[in-house]
């Protein structure tokens, strides 16, 4: 199993009630029920508001590598990080669990 963390740091001077942050999380939100080979799904908002945290977390597992490829070129998803990638940056982690 793979554990798939991503967190994404929107661009100075876009908040998370921005249009654009808005449509991110929700295309986000929809992946867990758009890609099968995502075996658990989860993603929302930062609830702290310490200087070193992230402003939005996907957390997410598959089986192996060949779903991770999977999901990572699944049209849902291209699509959905098309969109963070107009006002946020990010980092990954992938570690096997």
């Amino acid at each position: 199993m793979i554990r798939h963390l991503v967190l994404f740091k929107l661009n100075e001077g876009v908040s998370k009630d921005d249009e654009r942050a808005l449509a991110g999380a929700k295309a986000f939100a929809e992946l867990g029920s758009l890609i099968p080979e995502l075996r658990e799904w989860e993603c929302g908002w930062n609830t702290t508001e310490r200087d070193i945290a992230y402003d939005y977390a996907i957390n997410s597992l598959v089986e192996d590598r060949d779903a991770l490829q999977a999901y990572l070129t699944h049209p849902a998803h291209q699509a959905a990080a098309g969109l963070w990638r107009e006002f946020a940056t990010w980092v990954i982690a992938d570690i096997e669990v």
